[in-house]
């Protein structure tokens, strides 16, 4: 299979079902960003996470793919693919719940540092709540389930709490946040 299809070079590209939309089209900067969302997860994973935060990222990367066909998928095209819905924000809160069942309560807001591992999951939390606004944007044109906008809020929680794991496992302190 050649990687390259040149049915893209006109500034085009399919939608799942073979409708064909700008490449700048809202939709496609939807699972654009969770693209890149699902490369920095894969980055963070290159550092070494914990064995348990390496489970649940290969999960995420996993489900990314799912959420990104979710959305590159109009509803009216009765594909068929797997769509985001209430068992994956679940599962999403479990691992919040069993992640943060082993750290220091937080009392305070944190700086997003630490080490190589943790900036990295900081990174994909904040490229994941730019997922959400781009979704949430799309969804005042586009029909983007209410889902998708709410398993990317978790998922951005979830992030967040694996990068504290991480330093925490790595005895690094979190650097509070200071007003000066």
């Amino acid at each position: 299979m050649k990687i390259y299809t040149k049915t893209g070079d006109k500034g085009q590209t399919s939608l799942f079902g073979g409708q064909r939309v700008a490449k700048n089209s809202i939709r496609i900067e939807t699972y654009g960003t969770a693209d890149e969302l699902n490369s920095f997860i894969g980055l963070a994973r290159s550092y070494g996470l914990t064995d348990r935060n390496e489970e649940i990222a290969t999960d995420l990367q996993n489900m990314l793919f799912v959420l990104g066909a979710d959305l590159a998928t109009p509803p009216e095209k009765k594909a068929k693919i797997d769509r985001i819905s209430a068992s994956h924000i679940d599962n999403l809160e479990s691992y919040i719940d069993e992640i943060t069942a082993q750290l220091q309560p937080l009392r305070y807001f944190v700086l997003p540092t630490g080490t190589k591992t943790a900036s990295a999951l900081h990174i994909a939390r904040t490229v994941c709540r730019r997922a959400e606004r781009i979704c949430i944007e799309a969804r005042q044109t586009e029909d983007i389930s209410e889902e998708i906008i709410i398993y990317l809020n978790r998922l951005s929680d979830l992030l967040f709490t694996m990068a504290r794991l991480e330093n925490e496992t790595s005895d690094v302190q979190e650097t509070k946040w200071i007003v000066r």
